[in-house]
């Protein structure tokens, strides 16, 4: 049978739109957005996957105020695939494709509900492909476009009403598709011999009022950069590679939490560019929305038909907070650069060995 999308254009193998051009059950198409206010007392965190070799979709949503969090996630049979995607009482409208997006999660019952407009402030950006290994196979081989922008409309939380205006709410959005570990574990083999020593990722969309700043850095144990791209984009469409970023961080001592970071560029006309920024709220992936060692659900899981679950996480409670620093933590940030205020978003993973912080395994901390 065919599918509805075949209707259109925009076919780039003889296959069907049923079918997708890889046979690897780890096979995934998904959106990812983020909101904050200016002060940054509530932070969302929200988005939804398709898996057709696995015949899943789902979707998660998650707010932190203070030191609560709650999160709704759901997950259904993957029927067929159209323009707009949803998922029980969440969907996701493209209003302008690459421009104006709109989210809505119906479940003010189980404490997370919004409609909310999304609105790009510059031009969405094509990430390098993302490419990660485990031994000699590929875990993770991955396209990604980025945009930073605002947010409009409604948002509920905890009880809690808020009116989201773009002046004061901001975030940064993704779209990936590809390969990535999803759905229920498979058989380790030879892997479980091999195991990696750790895992270092640093991840800044960042919105200022006249430009935009993302930056991405992958590195090994050993401090060998995999994946390494900075930009930045102007209001008029121009695009500015900014070279190999560094950074220094400084963490919370007895943690591997980021307090702040300073990073620093080079335009092509080789002037350095320095950003300092600091870290406000987060959002621990793996804490309820469903990332990788996240212990009650992870994307892909087939859960039934019509799935719904949600949960309060206190973030004070020390069984909560323990598993916070063993995987990728979204911190709201603000930023500063070249006398301009941005903020946006600052996502770190420092697991286990880091040569060039100075980590030297699973327990060494600042």
């Amino acid at each position: 049978m065919p599918s509805p999308l075949d209707e259109y254009p925009i076919h780039q193998l003889p296959l069907s739109m049923r079918e997708v051009g890889s046979s690897d059950r780890n096979f995934y198409d998904r959106c990812y957005f983020n909101a904050t206010n200016r002060t940054s007392d509530v932070f969302l965190v929200t988005g939804l996957g398709v898996y057709p070799n696995l015949g899943v979709t789902d979707a998660y949503a998650t707010v932190r105020a203070a030191e609560k969090q709650w999160t709704v996630r759901m997950s259904d049979a993957l029927g067929e695939r159209g323009l707009n995607a949803a998922v029980g009482p969440y969907r996701v409208e493209v209003l302008e494709p690459l421009s104006k997006v709109r989210l809505v999660c119906d479940t003010p019952e189980r404490g997370v509900a919004f409609d909310l407009t999304w609105d790009g402030s510059f031009a969405c950006v094509d990430e390098p492909r993302h490419l990660l290994h485990s031994g000699s196979r590929v875990i993770v081989e991955g396209c990604r476009f980025a945009q930073v922008g605002t947010w409009s409309g409604t948002l509920h939380a905890g009880g809690t009403d808020h009116a989201v205006i773009p002046d004061v709410w901001l975030g940064s959005r993704d779209r990936s598709w590809g390969i990535r570990p999803v759905g229920e574990s498979e058989p380790p083999g030879r892997s479980a011999d091999d195991a990696r020593e750790g895992f270092w990722w640093l991840y800044v969309p960042v919105r200022f009022e006249d430009f935009a700043l993302i930056v991405i850095m992958q590195e090994d144990p050993d401090g060998t950069r995999t994946l390494n791209a900075a930009s930045r984009m102007w209001a008029d469409g121009r695009h500015e590679q900014l070279g190999w970023p560094e950074v220094d961080i400084t963490y919370r001592p007895g943690s591997r939490h980021p307090e702040r970071a300073t990073l620093r560029m080079r335009t092509p006309d080789r002037r350095s560019i320095d950003v300092e920024v600091e870290t406000l709220t987060s959002v621990a992936l793996h804490v309820g929305a469903g990332y990788g060692g996240d212990p009650e659900w992870s994307h892909g899981q087939w859960r039934g038909r019509n799935w719904i679950d949600s949960a309060v996480y206190d973030l004070a409670d020390p069984t909560v907070a323990a598993r916070v620093p063993f995987g990728v933590v979204d911190h709201a940030a603000r930023a500063m650069c070249e006398g301009q205020e941005g903020w946006g978003l600052f996502e770190h993973a420092s697991i286990g060995r880091h040569d060039p912080t100075g980590f030297k395994d699973w327990a060494s901390v600042a």
